[in-house]
């Protein structure tokens, strides 16, 4: 009996070690993979091989981290498909140079995409699918023209790489407002003075009387420059405080309200009357 029990705990400890060594091989094909991914030029077949070796690496990880969230009442293929995204984002932003280990790159932002999805699903009113699927492509290449174009794209940018107009871009956009409701009593995010939605509210303002409809402003919106499209998606589409857009663009919170209250007198003289 001592024998036996002596035997199973020698194959059990055989086992573990055969695993680890298993783990680590893997770990050094990935890395040469992700160090090949980052030498190669974008477009060569080999790049193309190289990324989807690792997809088929890694994606046993992706589905079972889709898996810790698949009693959430969302069906485990849509689950997949968030993490799937996430792990060839992962896989495309991964630097092998910063000496990080991939899974402690890729495990969070699996789980941040997934978190998110959940996050931004519903809609407290309706909205057209065409618009639901539009914002969703919106969001999927703004990544990928930001790196292309070295820098934001702008409204015209995403009309043209997505072959819409602007109108309906920004029309897209618009419908993030439409996701889950707050209270007017919710907490401003940021704020550490405690203050709440409802005092962040303006007066009636008489110049906006004649305004009957936001299309008004979309072909006004698009004639802005750039960054300043941007700070107002950011600030009116995002809901992002000022402080959270400095950050973002890299600029001083007094520089983004300066913008702001410009872009807003452009858009008040847009729209009154001559």
């Amino acid at each position: 009996m001592t024998t036996m029990v002596g035997q199973e705990k020698s194959s059990a400890t055989s086992d573990v070690r055969t695993a680890a060594s298993t783990r680590a091989q893997n770990d050094a094909d990935a890395l040469a993979l992700l160090t090949l991914l980052a030498d190669l030029p974008a477009g060569s077949p080999d790049r193309a091989r190289a990324r989807e070796r690792l997809v088929e690496m890694y994606l046993p990880l992706a589905e079972h981290l889709a898996r810790r969230f698949r009693h959430r009442g969302e069906l485990m293929d849509d689950l997949v498909q968030v993490a799937s995204l996430a792990l060839l984002k992962s896989i495309d932003g991964f630097d092998p140079n910063r000496g990080a280990a991939f899974t402690s790159y890729a495990i969070p932002m699996i789980v941040g995409e997934l978190k998110r999805h959940f996050r931004d699903k519903g809609w407290d009113v309706r909205v057209p699918r065409r618009l639901q699927e539009l914002r969703l492509e919106i969001s999927k290449c703004s990544g990928d023209l930001a790196q292309k174009l070295g820098r934001s794209p702008t409204v015209s940018d995403l009309a043209q790489h997505l072959e819409v107009t602007d109108e309906e871009v920004i029309e897209a956009l618009d419908c993030s407002q439409a996701y889950r409701a707050l209270s007017l009593h919710a907490p401003v995010s940021g704020d550490e003075s405690g203050g709440e939605l409802m005092d962040l509210l303006g007066g009636t303002d008489p110049e906006m009387e004649s305004v009957e409809n936001r299309a008004a402003l979309r072909p006004l919106l698009a004639r802005l420059p750039e960054r300043e499209q941007k700070i107002i998606a950011m600030r009116f589409f995002g809901n992002m405080t000022q402080s959270q857009i400095a950050a973002e663009i890299g600029i001083s919170q007094m520089h983004v309200s300066r913008l702001l209250a410009h872009s807003l007198q452009v858009l008040r003289s847009g729209l009154t009357p001559a």
